[in-house]
C-alpha cells in the first residue's frame, strides 16, 4: 500500500492551509493511500544548534521528538508539506523541523558522498501554501526552500497548490476552487505512487 505522510505546518490548527492539506489527505485515501498526519504544533522540536554531532553518524544528537517524525518520513513514498506564508517563506514551525532534517543533509552528501545533482527521487512531494497577498513572487522564497529541503529526503517537488489573496481564519472555506485543487492533489499523488510502486 502506497504510505504518505502528510506534515502540517501551520501555527493554527484549523488555520487555511490545514484546510487544504485535509482535502488532499481525503483525495489521497479515497485512492486507497494510507496517509499518517503529522502536526508540527504538537511537537517539541528545537532549532538545529549547529553542534555537528551529526558529522559522525549523520543522526542529531539533540533529544527531543524530531526522531519521531523522521521515522515516518523515511518510512514513506509520498510526502504532503502544508505552510502559510511568513516574509516570503514557510511558517516557523516548518523552518525549524525543515532545519532539523540538517543531519540528513550531512550524511547523504558528507558521509554517503551523494552526488549534489543527479541523485535519484525515490519519492514525490506536494507542498501546499497559502499566502494573503496577491504578488507575483509571493511564494518564490518558500519554493526554493521546499524544493532543496525535500531534495534532501530524495523527493521531487511534484507540484504545488499555491493559494493567494487568503489571509483570515476561515476564509479558505469560500474559495471551492482551491479546495477542489487540493483534494484533487491528493488524489494524482496517490495515484502516481500506485503507479511507481506497481
Amino acid at each position: 500500500m502506497v504510505k504518505i505522510i502528510a506534515i502540517y505546518g501551520s501555527p493554527r490548527r484549523e488555520g487555511n492551509s490545514s484546510a487544504l492539506l485535509k482535502q488532499a489527505v481525503a483525495g489521497a485515501r479515497q485512492e486507497g493511500a494510507e496517509v499518517e498526519e503529522v502536526v508540527l504544533r504538537d511537537y517539541k522540536i528545537s532549532p538545529c544548534m549547529e553542534i555537528y554531532a551529526c558529522i559522525e553518524s549523520g543522526e542529531c544528537a539533540i533529544r527531543d521528538d524530531f526522531p519521531k517524525i523522521l521515522a515516518k518520513l523515511e518510512s514513506c513514498t509520498g510526502i504532503m508539506l502544508a505552510s502559510p506564508i511568513f516574509f516570503y517563506t514557510v511558517s516557523a514551525h516548518t523552518k525549524i523541523f525543515m532545519d532539523r532534517c540538517q543531519s540528513l543533509w550531512v550524511r547523504k552528501y558528507w558521509i554517503e558522498k551523494q552526488p549534489f545533482s543527479g541523485a535519484p527521487k525515490t519519492r514525490k512531494g506536494l507542498f501546499i501554501s497559502v499566502g494573503a497577498t496577491k504578488g507575483k513572487k509571493l511564494f518564490d522564497g518558500a519554493l526554493l526552500t521546499v524544493k532543496y529541503f525535500f531534495d534532501v529526503l530524495s523527493a521531487g517537488l511534484w507540484r504545488t497548490v499555491l493559494c493567494r489573496g487568503v489571509d483570515r481564519k476561515g476564509e479558505i472555506e469560500g474559495r471551492e476552487d482551491y479546495l477542489k485543487e487540493a483534494f484533487e492533489a491528493g488524489r494524482a499523488l496517490a495515484k502516481e505512487l500506485q503507479k511507481d510502486s506497481a
